[in-house]
């Protein structure tokens, strides 16, 4: 009998800590070992002349997620998953919903129902809408014994932006039971003052929906929440930072030994505000908040990743179609840009992008790649080291990645469920050709052969890395 079930042989095999041109054997699901040659096993799998990578983490995706309106986010888990094994990515950290006047046990139900249909192993934040009294006492507790380590806050966005009583709150309970919190840094009163001033004035296509945010939106919101954060020792990760200014908030509080992180996305590095000042309605393509800035900031951007500063990339997929009633044109195709859905796809493009955009065009090693998509992002949300890294004992979870092909982004290549991708023409440099989930090959050339409910849920315990320091203002420590 075979002493393994599959041997990938002669691929150049890289990890956040090196690379190596090894062998890899993986069984029951798992890596076995990792040596100069695999002996006998059931499968063979030649990896000559390809990279062997540790399959993506992305840990801001909004799947299937179901909206206050009784909409549902278009794709669902299963169409989801197929996007993420066509780009390479294996493991995902989704958004349970809350709603005003509503609870959270409800939801978590619903939506741990919705994920077992899928293939992707996934994992839960919980979004805190409404944090009463009986949510934070009762029913979060609740969740992080289920597994959910990572509460997500708003500081913007009707009806979801918490005041910062409310996120103080949620702070206290997230350094209570033991979770991180993420947060979405922009001024709520900010944006719906320049937001009103603007309509008032006239300005309605899409193309003002940047400028309905500027960069100080996002620089002051991300300063309050490090600044609450550091007020009740409660480590915090930033979401989708933008610009130079909001990184620059970050390291500062990092210089200062705060568990603070950054996460960044591709359209921060790809996509422009102009994007957005396209004829008619087109340029709600590429809506998204905070707003894509300019191609100065991508090479900022690019610098706060170098500094590891922003040690993250998720996609922050939000996948929104073109046409249809649910889509970016479910209030009209004249809607002004405040009453436009936000978000992208960017689930099969976001390891192409970071590939192609960092280790093919120099700006970073492969070494960093592997930290940015996927041993960083599962480290800092506790699925390190069953996820996230090629190493004995770790989920076979591999893509074997053709470091020299050349692709032309298209829809037709997302396999995801939305009409378009706002990459649409963007050539890379890197694609993968083959990805592995749990020992099981669920993606060969572009084919997605995964069966729905194959997936697993990542119940998540307790970790140190969001531990609270143990340091206060005056060492009061609130209850």
């Amino acid at each position: 009998m075979p002493e393994y079930d599959i041997a990938i042989r002669g691929g150049l095999v890289a990890t956040s800590f090196g690379a190596a041109r090894c062998d890899i054997g993986i069984k029951d699901g798992r890596i076995a070992a990792i040596a100069e040659r695999i002996g006998d096993a059931a499968q063979v799998i030649e990896a000559d002349g390809l990279f062997v990578l540790p399959g993506g983490v992305d840990t801001h995706c909004h799947i299937e997620q179901p909206e206050a309106n009784g909409t549902v986010h278009e794709d669902s888990f299963v169409t989801a998953s197929a996007s993420a094994f066509a780009g390479g990515t294996t493991s995902a950290v989704c958004f349970i919903p809350q709603f005003k006047g509503g609870g959270i046990l409800e939801r978590f139900a619903d939506y741990k129902a919705r994920g077992a249909k899928g293939m992707l192993d996934h994992a839960f934040h919980q979004i805190i809408a409404d944090p009463t009294d009986a949510v934070i006492n009762e029913e979060v507790p609740k969740v992080v014994a289920e597994g959910v380590r990572s509460l997500k806050v708003f500081l913007t966005y009707e009806p979801l932006h918490l005041n910062d009583a409310e996120f103080i709150k949620v702070l206290l309970a997230a350094r209570r039971h033991g979770c991180l919190v993420t947060v979405h840094c922009e001024n709520y009163d900010a944006i719906g003052w320049r937001t009103r001033a603007l309509l008032e004035a006239g300005m309605t296509a899409p193309k003002y929906h940047a400028w309905s945010r500027p960069r100080v939106v996002e620089r002051e919101a991300t300063h309050r929440a490090i600044a609450l954060a550091e007020l009740v020792d409660q480590p915090i990760q930033v979401f989708h930072v933008s610009c130079e200014e909001a990184a620059e908030e970050i390291a500062r509080a990092q210089a200062r030994g705060l568990k603070v992180w950054g996460e960044t996305c591709p359209q921060y590095v790809t996509l422009t505000a102009a994007h957005m000042d396209r004829p008619g309605f087109e340029g709600a393509k590429f809506m998204c908040s905070p707003a894509p800035r300019d191609t100065a900031e991508h090479a900022r951007i690019w610098e706060m990743i170098r500094r590891g500063t922003l040690d993250v990339v998720s996609s922050d997929h939000c996948g929104f179609s073109y046409e249809g009633t649910q889509g970016k044109a479910q209030n009209g195709r004249d809607a002004v840009f405040r009453d436009i859905p936000n978000g992208i796809p960017g689930l099969a493009a976001r390891l192409p992008i970071v590939f192609s955009e960092g280790v093919s065009k120099g700006r970073i090693g492969l070494e960093d790649f592997v930290k940015l998509t996927a041993t960083n992002p599962a480290r800092i949300m506790g699925l390190y080291p069953r996820k996230g890294v090629i190493q004995p004992g770790s989920d076979a979870d591999i893509v074997l990645w053709d470091a020299a092909k050349k692709v032309t982004i298209t829809n037709a290549l997302m396999q995801h469920a939305i009409d378009y991708t706002p990459y649409e023409g963007l050539e890379v440099t890197g694609w993968p050709a083959m990805t592995i989930r749990r020992g099981e090959v669920v993606m060969r050339d572009g084919k997605v052969q995964a069966e729905p409910g194959s997936g697993r849920y990542l119940p998540r315990g307790p970790y140190d890395l969001v531990k609270p320091r143990g340091i206060t203002p005056d060492g009061f420590v609130a209850p």
